[in-house]
């Protein structure tokens, strides 16, 4: 069981905030998951991975691939008061799920 979140690399996000968006992509996804799957991924150690893609276009299309395979995917969007002047899509949080789930969607995807 793993989670994989998605992080947009054209926004240039120092760490704080890259990091700060990661965990309400975690966050989010988790409290949109099954018991039984937040159960299994906490007994195996709360794998997570985070990846990633070029811009919006790459992460909404990675959203539909997620969804296409019955995964949790949930998009989180900046809301604009510090880092960005205007609400902004950042991450993408999928899973916990299995892991050969996940990776039909996004096992190719590079760490960050």
């Amino acid at each position: 069981m793993k989670q994989v979140i998605l992080v947009r690399q054209d926004l240039k996000m120092d760490k704080g905030k890259m990091a700060s968006q990661c965990a309400h992509a975690s966050v989010e996804a988790v409290l949109s998951s099954s018991k039984e799957k937040v159960q299994a991924w906490k007994e195996g150690g709360m794998k997570k991975v985070i990846v990633k893609v070029k811009d919006e276009k790459e992460l909404l299309q990675y959203q539909q691939l997620a969804k296409k395979e019955k995964l949790v995917a949930r998009l989180i969007t900046d809301a604009g008061k510090t880092f960005f002047k205007e609400a902004t899509k950042t991450c993408l949080g999928i899973g916990p799920d299995e892991d050969s789930k996940i990776d039909k969607v996004t096992k190719h995807l590079k760490l960050v």
